[in-house]
């Protein structure tokens, strides 16, 4: 039999902190110094780009693309679909747009708290011109979903959300709830994250969303300074316990558990955010003294820039850039080749410009030794 939604019981009546006090400490002070990591970092948002990606890919693997970081960035770079199947664009195109709704709702979070419009925008956003396209972007479902094997009839499903007509006020109780005051922010946001995952408000992208939403909050909220939380790598590695949990609230009102989950995944993920984040910077900062050394050149901090916020790009998108003369940025190309701070990711050939790659912090991206 499917499990239902969870009707008349959000918020939550009873949580036992007992058994969330040994975590909530721990996790609240993870979050702390990976935000005090950030907080040092100049221009996070540049430095830290291959991250988003990266939290891109996996949010969106969770839902079966399969595409990897590695191949996002080097579709970005060459700015055609050359070599790459139908079904692989596909998955590649929903990753991107994974990140411009990310910025998308970050700019609408400078004027607006996180509420039902900003979840509405950056859905749109989310599914723009990609396979669910078709699904009313930026708009709640009319219409019955549920969620069980692909073309199962609702008989079978796993899951059945909450009912079409009942959404809009449901959602009204959700974003009420983001502004209630609480023990605790990340339970709170344990609550509001499993709570959105149960409505199932649009036809498509709501698990996308609502782990979205995640470093939306804690941004909004001053738990972080920068919207730079990566957490799906946990959720990726732990898939079948993180559906079971979220299902458990559901079927057995256990919110408790639930709760216990995700302050695990916002402390194991703070300490290797911080991890990622530390390297990155001590890399930036490492090579910032070598350009400036290897190049003689004012413009090397804008090159040094370039190639940390696009780690794989064309040497014509490079030299073509705005911040640099292109003289210049043709000189500082072949000295950062000639110097192997970057490696030729595929040779130049007639009319196609090389392709480069800052190999080091794509390696520290992915967490592993790719190039």
């Amino acid at each position: 039999m499917p499990i239902n939604y969870h009707y008349k019981k959000f918020p939550p009546s009873h949580i036992d902190w007992s058994k969330l006090i040994h975590l909530i400490g721990p996790a609240n002070a993870a979050l702390a110094r990976y935000d005090g990591t950030l907080s040092v970092i100049p221009n996070a948002a540049v430095l830290l780009s291959p991250l988003a990606t990266q939290e891109a890919v996996l949010s969106s693997r969770i839902e079966g693309t399969q595409a990897t970081m590695g191949e996002v960035l080097e579709y970005e770079a060459k700015g055609d679909s050359e070599n790459i199947s139908d079904e692989k664009k596909a998955d590649i195109n929903e990753i991107l747009n994974y990140r411009h709704a990310m910025w998308h709702a970050v700019e609408l979070l400078k004027e607006l708290p996180l509420c039902q419009r900003v979840v509405r925008e950056a859905h749109h956003v989310l599914l723009k011109g990609v396979r669910g396209h078709g699904k009313s972007p930026g708009e709640y479902r009319k219409m019955p979903n549920w969620i069980g094997t692909p073309g199962c009839p609702i008989e079978k499903a796993r899951f059945i959300p909450i009912s079409a007509d009942q959404i809009p006020e449901a959602m009204s109780n959700w974003e009420k709830y983001i502004y209630e005051n609480t023990l605790d922010q990340l339970v709170k946001l344990a609550i509001i994250h499993a709570e959105f995952e149960a409505l199932h408000p649009f036809l498509d992208g709501n698990g996308r969303l609502g782990r979205m939403c995640i470093p939306l909050f804690m941004f909004k909220t001053g738990l972080i300074h920068s919207p730079m939380f990566y957490i799906s790598d946990f959720f990726e590695k732990h898939r079948d316990e993180y559906y079971e949990r979220l299902l458990s609230v559901s079927r057995d009102d256990n919110w408790t558990e639930w709760c216990e989950f995700f302050l695990r995944a916002v402390m194991v993920q703070a300490q290797q955010n911080q991890k990622k984040a530390s390297e990155i910077l001590t890399l930036y900062k490492t090579k910032k003294d070598q350009v400036i050394d290897f190049t003689h050149s004012q413009y090397a901090i804008y090159a040094l820039d370039y190639i940390f916020e696009h780690p794989i790009f064309k040497a014509s998108d490079f030299t073509g850039s705005k911040d640099i003369p292109t003289p210049t940025a043709k000189r500082i190309l072949t000295v950062f080749r000639d110097k192997s701070l970057i490696k030729i990711l595929r040779k130049a050939s007639g009319r196609r410009a090389a392709i480069y790659i800052f190999g080091e912090l794509v390696n520290i991206a992915e967490g592993k030794d790719m190039f």
